[in-house]
């Protein structure tokens, strides 16, 4: 696995992408993690990213969170706190329950339905590939009709997403065998590695971000998830959809920090955009005071 460190000697911070994107998704959340004395880790999961795909290997949710409890342990990191986009939510919410000694803290971006997967995005992926078999079974850029569509309509501006952009989450899965890995990807996530997720064996403070405009996952699953987790609560990005860390991913970097070290800030205070400290961990805030309750190989 791939893992790009940010920042030596602070309070670790794991980073954890989604589906269809990689490590470069916290490019500037991890160095702003990094400067509020934290240590970001970036990670790519098995199959994405600059991580290994082995042919045989098991790239689902549960797997998933096996090889990353590896890498920690290869990159010497007793606990930490795990942030997690989409399906790397579901990822860290896996370890949280299954290894809380683990996770000292837990930050939900846009997470998945545990009982219906895989969400929206995947499944309209899946649709089209019947739809453009033609274009995906040729040329270098095949998978570009299947995952174009998700990354676009996982930001709410077009600005935030733009064709270089695109290119660059692409760039794994050129080719016939990117596509094959894409597809192959996509089916590995299942309902079943989320079955035996016991919420209230979770015992780090949590908390769930939400893009309001993220439209691949209803917003009751952020709502029910955070009354199933102890004193969770959930901070909305009004102007934000799935992909927070790329549409705004100050405000998310000083939600982080406050959150995984209150009395640490950028500036040694309370960032401003929060309205105020996380010291006490539960404390309601949101951007707009809406919310609702180098690189290693491990």
């Amino acid at each position: 696995m791939h893992v790009e460190r940010y920042g030596h000697g602070g309070a670790p911070v794991v980073l954890i992408h989604g589906f269809g994107t990689c490590s470069f998704l916290w490019r500037n959340v991890a160095p702003a993690l990094a400067v509020t004395q934290h240590t970001a880790y970036a990670v790519d999961l098995l199959g994405y990213g600059e991580s290994d795909r082995p042919f045989d290997a098991d790239f689902g949710l549960a797997a998933q969170a096996d090889y990353l409890e590896r890498a920690l342990t290869a990159l010497r990191v007793a606990r930490a706190a795990v942030v997690g986009v989409d399906i790397g939510a579901a990822i860290a919410l896996r370890l949280a329950a299954l290894r809380p000694e683990r996770v000292a803290r837990l930050v939900l971006i846009n997470p998945v339905p545990l009982e219906d997967l895989p969400a929206g995005d995947v499944r309209a992926m899946q649709r089209n590939t019947a739809r453009f078999a033609l274009r995906v079974s040729r040329g270098l850029f095949g998978a570009s009709p299947l995952l174009t569509p998700i990354l676009t309509e996982s930001v709410a501006t077009p600005e935030h997403m733009p064709p270089a952009l695109v290119g660059r989450y692409l760039a794994p899965f050129i080719g016939q065998e990117g596509v094959t890995h894409l597809l192959a990807l996509a089916r590995a996530i299942r309902t079943d590695d989320t079955d035996d997720i016991d919420l209230s064996q979770v015992r780090a403070h949590s908390l769930i971000v939400r893009g309001e405009k993220d439209v691949w996952v209803e917003p009751t699953v952020a709502e029910k998830l955070a009354t199933e987790l102890p004193g969770c609560r959930v901070v909305n990005f009004p102007d934000a959809a799935r992909l927070v860390p790329e549409e705004a991913p100050d405000e998310l970097a000083d939600l982080i920090a406050s959150f995984v070290s209150p009395h640490v800030s950028r500036a040694g205070d309370a960032p401003e955009s929060l309205g105020g400290s996380l010291a006490e961990p539960f404390a309601e805030h949101s951007p707009t005071d809406s919310g609702t309750t180098g690189g290693e190989t491990a």
